[in-house]
């Protein structure tokens, strides 16, 4: 085996966390049960660049069990659990290259040891294993069948490939999902960014003013469990639909500018870049704190901050002080990267469980479906979304109604009216 991770002898712990994950993701157990028995990925090499978290060692395992070979990189520097890269080595078997903390360098390494398994699959989170496969391994285009996107932040870069004609693979977009982003990014995020801010400052949410810039269902997410901590929350939007609509669900909606001056907490949730810049630092309060929830670190300009700082410290683990001229001290969380997964353990099981459940069954389409697929991004095909959350609501012991056949005819006509 070939791999690149921190310590085998963190092993143990990793699998017993791995064992706990798999204990509440019911959906993905049950497709494991019939991928052991169909193999429908027999023959398949798998190149994944994920979060190396308990969930995802549950997934690698899913797909192994469907005959796959499978590879995993870290999809972010901070995010991966070395006790859990461990496990996938020794316990799974899974040739892993991930270490928490890995520099630049390391971390393009390990994606391209990754992909030096020459992927039929690629599986991306973030799209920077498809963004290294179109500029630096063109080679390995011809044999790949297709790939699939997790993220908000992925799928922009892929459709904006798409539309410049640069994609050259069909990718499903897993993010595009309802069982994905109606609850991964809404109550995942929601519940593990807070996890995360206060694993890394311990400070008290209830009272503060909590700034959320962006109201996508990652904003919203967050938005909604800061106010059920307490908080005083203001939205910054751009787009006037989803101010209006925060607005309506009773949060204050101003301008970046503004919020610079009153925020406590700022938490940007955008997948854009420069959210947070030179003149919104300017105006902020001493002790304010900065934190990411969005996939990359360029949502907050931190050139900028460290240009406008004359002296920068650790003070906490993930907690960094920049020390303006003027006395003000800003914290910034986890180098601004992913706060829930660099200071927390990331989304609970429980929600992980349909989005890797959208994972493993469009890898499986793909097998089956490649040959009519162009090069495109694709949304995850509406009768997979469908059996994942009767799965999950099975799995939760809830039963829903169904239509009679006096229902189904009505909804299908149009004879009738008043």
């Amino acid at each position: 085996m070939d791999y690149d991770i921190k310590d085998i002898k963190l092993a143990q712990g990793g699998r017993l966390r791995i064992e706990w994950a798999s204990n509440n993701m019911p959906v993905l157990n049950l497709i494991k049960k019939r991928f052991s028995k169909e193999k429908p990925l027999r023959g398949m090499r798998i190149s994944a660049c994920l979060h190396v978290t308990t969930e995802t060692g549950v997934l690698a395992d899913v797909l192994k069990s469907a005959g796959a070979q499978v590879r995993v990189c870290a999809s972010n520097p901070l995010s991966t659990q070395d006790d859990v890269a461990a496990s996938l080595v020794k316990d799974f078997e899974i040739e892993t290259f991930a270490i928490k903390g890995e520099d630049t360098r390391t971390y393009y390494r390990h994606i391209n040891s990754a992909l030096d398994i020459k992927p039929h699959i690629t599986m991306d989170d973030g799209a920077d294993l498809v963004s290294v496969i179109h500029k630096k391994r063109q080679d390995l285009i011809a044999q790949i069948l297709g790939g699939t996107e997790e993220t908000t932040t992925g799928v922009i870069r892929l459709r904006a490939m798409q539309k410049d004609g640069a994609l050259d693979y069909p990718i499903i977009a897993v993010n595009d999902a309802q069982t994905k982003h109606l609850f991964d990014n809404r109550y995942g995020t929601g519940q593990s960014t807070i996890d995360g801010i206060i694993r890394a400052t311990n400070k008290l949410i209830a009272g503060c003013n909590f700034v959320v810039c962006g109201y996508g269902w990652c904003g919203k997410g967050v938005a909604m469990r800061a106010r059920g901590m307490g908080a005083k929350v203001i939205v910054v939007e751009v787009d006037a639909l989803r101010a209006l609509e925060a607005a309506m669900d009773g949060f204050e909606v101003m301008p970046m500018l503004d919020a610079a001056k009153v925020g406590d907490i700022f938490l940007t949730a955008t997948g854009d870049v420069s959210v947070i810049r030179k003149e919104h630092f300017g105006l902020m309060r001493d002790g304010s704190i900065v934190a990411n929830a969005g996939h990359f670190n360029v949502e907050i300009d931190i050139p900028a901050l460290e240009a406008l700082s004359k002296k920068k410290r650790g003070t906490r683990n993930f907690v960094d002080e920049y020390t303006l001229s003027d006395g003000r001290r800003i914290y910034l969380l986890g180098e601004g990267r992913l706060i829930n997964l660099a200071s927390a353990e990331g989304h609970p099981a429980n929600v992980m469980d349909m989005s890797f459940a959208n994972q493993a069954l469009s890898v499986e389409y793909i097998v089956k479906e490649c040959k009519r697929l162009e090069k495109e991004v694709y949304s995850v095909p509406k009768h997979i979304d469908e059996n994942i959350a009767k799965l999950k609501l099975g799995s939760m012991g809830i039963k829903i109604e169904k239509l009679t056949s006096k229902q189904i005819k009505y909804l299908s006509s149009w004879e009738e009216g008043t």
